[in-house]
């Protein structure tokens, strides 16, 4: 885990943005607030997470919270990187858990800030654990995660009442950096219409062919999202069968989401009125 100025940010934030009517819980010292930051949009932060950016005493952050909500806390909070990206150097759980621990019984108020939501496929829960086990009170705020506002920011709805009665998140990689062993593929590819991978674009070759193996037809509507959310944000649409080659054709990289189902096909139609309706 490292401390770099490269990280921070060094927009002055604006008045405290409180807005009456709503119980804000007191950010006590020696408390570890676990805050989802959503997909990267400042916009869509909650009103909870808004009031730990601004009343943190140390931010920890990992490596998908954008900058432009790491601005949004005063300048001189102390900001400390803990990313985690796949196949370059990151900062070790053990490391950070240990760390968070250590900075609540030092008496600061601590913000653990997490891309998406804290408990989707964001390893909160083991934070939480540790905490528990060290004495270390604490609160999740959760966020807006991924495979919902990415999907919406792309004009993809997660569900459609005449499309799908069901949606399954799924991981792309396990703990050890491959496809889970541990999924049922054959009830993937027939059970659930709509499926959502989350960091799928290293292992997608492997994923398409197990799915199509399983019987989900390669004509299925596939899309992949980019920086969801953010300026950097692009999306490529395609079939299951094609998705691989077009993502590799446009030079899409991670982060990214990747959804399989008939709700795809709807983007053309709501991405577009969402363009004719902005300024």
């Amino acid at each position: 885990m490292t401390d770099t100025a490269a990280h921070t940010p060094d927009t002055a934030t604006g008045p405290a943005l409180r807005p009456a009517g709503v119980d804000y819980p007191e950010f006590l010292p020696g408390w570890v607030w676990l805050v989802g930051a959503g997909p990267g949009d400042p916009g869509l932060l909650t009103l909870y997470a808004l009031q730990a950016l601004q009343q943190a005493d140390v931010i920890v952050y990992d490596a998908l919270v954008d900058d432009r909500i790491l601005a949004l806390a005063p300048p001189a909070t102390e900001r400390l990187y803990a990313g985690k990206r796949g196949g370059r150097p990151s900062a070790k759980q053990a490391d950070i858990s240990e760390t968070l621990v250590a900075l609540a019984r030092s008496g600061r108020r601590v913000l653990r800030l997490k891309g998406g939501d804290p408990f989707v496929f964001g390893r909160g829960a083991e934070e939480c654990q540790f905490l528990h086990a060290h004495g270390i009170p604490f609160r999740v705020v959760s966020g807006i995660t991924a495979g919902i506002g990415g999907l919406a920011a792309a004009g993809i709805p997660a569900t459609v009442r005449e499309t799908n009665a069901a949606i399954t998140f799924i991981t792309g990689h396990a703990a050890n950096g491959e496809v889970p062993d541990s999924l049922n593929w054959n009830a993937l590819a027939h059970a659930s219409p709509v499926l959502v991978f989350y960091m799928g674009l290293k292992h997608l070759p492997v994923i398409v062919d197990r799915l199509v193996a399983a019987g989900r037809s390669a004509d299925t509507p596939a899309a992949a999202v980019a920086e969801a959310t953010t300026p950097r944000q692009r999306v490529v649409t395609a079939t299951l069968g094609t998705l691989v080659e077009a993502i590799r054709t446009a030079g899409l990289h991670p982060p990214a989401i990747v959804v399989v189902g008939e709700v795809v096909s709807l983007r053309q139609i709501i991405a577009a009125g969402a363009r004719q309706a902005g300024p």
